[in-house]
């Protein structure tokens, strides 16, 4: 970044406060469908207790606290600009990145639930129990805090006055590690379960074993396309940053700080609409409506209640 951008960067914080009252509101909306798809399918039992939705609150979360710690990241840039200490700007981009991996990284592990129920079920059906899933979930978050670890032991990230607290573009080894640990990786890995799930179900079409299991290969698949579907909505919120990088025009800059919450919230609400299960239940709540008796009926009831 040049320091005509830095410049503008320090002096324009008029724009800073748009951007990010925007996407401070994207965030909170997100957030609170997050809560709401939570305390749904906590409460709706046993229909939706279970692993699509364990896994599903899973990205509720990491959605949640990648909200969380981009209001944090706009509360120092905006409201304590005094703090100019490198250390705590690299622990505040470690957990940017840390946030970021965990959103990306929870549609991987989606991606691979619906790999075991598809592909190794019939051979290995312990895959597809409970207790394999809590340790899938309890690997995605080991692994959410080691891939940033960069920002930390390195002094790649340091305080720029008016910047957000992320890798600078001079760093080219850092930044291009980023992008595909965080991104590239998770879409890839989704891309490639996706071909193979869609693969096993075409050979299986020509197989007896297709009469008993096309219902479910045909769900698992449909499941799987809206995890890519909403992957893709996610993902699209860093296409604004992509051409700050190319272009280093600061409207991208600040456009990327609004995507980024607005296609978080956008995909929660892509949630609710692609999932069979979830759909109708949030229909119901929403539209729950008492049902009333008419006045007349309601007399001649008392009436010949009374007789």
């Amino acid at each position: 970044m040049n320091s005509s951008t830095n410049t503008s960067a320090i002096t324009n914080y008029f724009d800073y406060y748009i951007v990010c009252s925007l996407s401070a509101t994207f965030g909170l909306i997100s957030i609170s469908v997050s809560t709401l798809i939570i305390v749904i399918v906590q409460r709706t039992k046993p229909r939706l207790h279970t692993i699509r939705h364990l896994l599903m609150c899973n990205t509720c979360i990491s959605s949640t606290i990648y909200c969380i710690v981009q209001f944090i990241n706009y509360i120092f840039l905006i409201f304590l600009p005094w703090i100019i200490s490198d250390v705590a700007c690299r622990w505040r981009g470690y957990f940017a990145y840390a946030s970021v991996t965990a959103a990306t990284y929870s549609y991987l592990v989606q991606a691979v639930s619906r790999l075991f129920f598809s592909v190794y079920s019939g051979r290995y059906p312990w895959l597809t129990t409970f207790n394999v899933h809590y340790l899938l979930i309890l690997a995605h978050w080991l692994i959410i805090f080691i891939i940033p670890l960069p920002a930390l032991i390195t002094t790649d990230i340091y305080f720029r006055p008016g910047l957000l607290c992320w890798v600078p573009f001079k760093h080219t080894l850092h930044m291009a590690y980023t992008v595909i640990a965080c991104y590239v990786t998770p879409i890839i890995s989704i891309f490639i379960i996706y071909v193979v799930i869609y693969r096993r179900i075409r050979k299986a079409k020509k197989a007896a074993t297709m009469i008993l299991n096309g219902t479910h290969d045909k769900r698992d698949l449909e499941v799987l396309r809206n995890i890519v579907i909403l992957l893709c909505v996610y993902i699209a919120g860093g296409i604004p940053t992509i051409l700050f990088m190319i272009t280093e025009i600061e409207l991208f800059y600040l456009a990327s700080i609004v995507t980024f919450t607005l296609t978080v919230a956008i995909e929660k609400i892509c949630t609710i609409l692609l999932d069979r299960d979830l759909r109708p239940v949030v229909k119901g709540l929403l539209f729950k409506t008492d049902r009333i008796m008419p006045y007349e009926n309601t007399c001649t009831r008392m009436k010949m209640g009374n007789v």
